[in-house]
C-alpha cells in the first residue's frame, strides 16, 4: 500500500503557490495558513516580498518561522512583478498565486489538479469560481465567477476584449509552459495583468477550461489592489495596449475599437473624469488626459458612426466646462426633468 501511494505521490504533477506581499501583515497569516492546511499540499510556497516597509518584511520573518515558505526579497513593482520574481525562482509543473488579503479554501489545489485534463497537450489554465467576502473573511456570495462572467470556458476573442475575464489568479492554476510561453505578466499593469495575461495565453493557443467550484475567498477591501489611482491608470494602459494589438479589419467586418473597446471602457474614461471633477483633487488633470486621448482614437476613428462621435464631443464639452459643485449638484438631482439629459452624462456611483 504504501509503495502504491508513493507512485502516486511521485506522479502527481507539481505545483508551486507564489503570494506576492506588500506591506500586508494584517493579512497574511491568513493567507499562508490556508495553504499550509491544503488537502493536497503543496510542492513549493513562495512569498515575494514587494518592497514593504522594514517593519512588515519583520512581521513576515516571524511568520516564516513558524511556517515552511521561502522569502524572496525585490524593490516594488506591483502584484504582476512579484509573481514573476516567485514564478521564476520556483521549478513546479503548475503555479496556483493568491493574494495576500485571500486565502484559499481547504482543497483549492486538489480541486484544481484533479481538473486538468489527462488528455490535454495545449493546457494553459483551469480556473473556478470564489466566494466573494469582507475584509474579516465573512462571505458575501458564493458564486462571483458564475455571476458576472458572460462564457465560461473562454472561447472567443470578441467575448475577451468586450468584457473583463473573471480569471482570478487566486482561483487558477496555470501550466508553468503556457505562462513560460507568454512572459508572464506584463510588469507595466498594477490592475488587470490578469486579464493580459489569460488573454495573451488564450491567443497562444492554449486551452482554458472553468471548474464549477469555489476554490477560494476573494475578500474585498477599499484597501485591496482593486481600488484607487493605480488601477485606473491601469485599465487606460491595458486599453491602450489592447487597442494597439487589435487594429479594426474592415475587410473581415471586425471594428474592434466599434464594437469592444468603447463598449467596455468608454463610460469608465467618463466616470473617471467626472469623478476627478466631483473631488477636484490633483488627479482630474491626468485623468482629462486619458479621457482626451480616448476621445481622439473615437473621433479619427472612420468605423464609428456620427452619432456616437457628436455625443462624446458634447459629453467632453460639459466636462470641461464643469465646476465640483456642478457636478454634485447634478449628481444629487435625482427627479428635476432638467437635469435628466446630464444625469446620462454624470452618472455616478452612490
Amino acid at each position: 500500500m504504501s509503495d502504491t501511494n508513493a507512485i502516486r505521490r511521485d506522479a502527481r504533477p507539481t505545483v508551486v503557490v507564489v503570494i506576492p506581499f506588500y506591506n500586508g501583515a494584517d493579512f497574511i497569516e491568513r493567507s499562508v495558513k490556508s495553504v499550509f492546511n491544503q488537502t493536497v499540499p503543496a510542492d513549493e510556497v513562495i512569498v515575494v516580498n514587494d518592497g514593504s516597509r522594514p517593519e512588515e518584511r519583520e512581521a513576515l520573518g516571524a511568520l516564516n518561522a513558524r511556517f515552511p515558505f521561502r522569502i524572496i526579497d525585490k524593490e516594488n513593482g506591483g502584484q504582476g512583478s512579484a509573481r514573476n520574481a516567485g514564478v521564476a525562482a520556483s521549478s513546479s509543473d503548475f503555479i496556483c498565486f493568491l493574494d495576500q488579503d485571500d486565502f484559499y479554501l481547504p482543497n483549492h489545489i486538489e480541486l484544481l489538479v484533479n481538473a486538468i485534463p489527462a488528455d490535454d497537450a495545449r493546457f494553459g489554465y483551469v480556473y473556478a469560481d470564489l466566494y466573494e467576502a469582507d475584509v474579516d473573511g465573512n462571505v458575501v456570495r458564493t458564486e462571483l465567477v458564475k455571476q458576472h462572467a458572460k462564457h465560461n470556458p473562454k472561447t472567443s476573442i470578441f467575448d475577451l476584449l468586450r468584457y473583463d475575464m473573471f480569471v482570478l489568479p487566486s482561483a487558477t492554476l496555470v501550466s508553468r509552459a503556457a505562462f513560460e510561453a507568454v512572459g508572464g505578466f506584463d510588469a507595466q499593469f498594477m490592475g488587470f495583468e490578469d486579464d493580459d495575461l489569460f488573454l495573451r495565453i488564450f491567443r497562444k493557443g492554449y486551452s482554458n477550461h472553468y471548474l464549477d467550484r469555489a476554490v477560494t475567498v476573494w475578500c474585498i477591501h477599499t484597501e485591496s489592489t482593486s481600488f484607487g489611482i493605480r488601477m485606473i491608470r491601469s485599465r487606460y494602459r491595458f486599453f491602450k495596449k489592447l487597442a494597439e494589438t487589435f487594429p479594426d479589419e474592415p475587410k473581415r467586418g471586425r471594428f474592434y475599437l466599434r464594437d469592444y473597446l468603447m463598449p467596455r471602457f468608454g463610460k469608465l474614461f467618463v466616470d473617471h473624469a467626472i469623478q476627478a471633477i466631483k473631488l477636484d483633487n490633483e488627479y482630474r488633470g491626468e485623468m482629462f488626459e486619458h479621457l482626451d486621448d480616448y476621445v481622439h482614437m473615437v473621433l479619427t476613428n472612420p468605423y464609428v458612426g456620427v452619432r456616437a462621435k457628436t455625443k462624446l464631443r458634447i459629453t467632453r464639452f460639459l466636462l470641461a466646462h464643469s465646476s465640483p459643485g456642478m457636478v454634485r449638484a447634478v449628481g444629487a438631482a435625482t427627479k428635476l426633468p432638467v437635469f435628466r439629459g446630464f444625469r446620462r452624462i454624470y452618472r455616478t456611483e452612490a
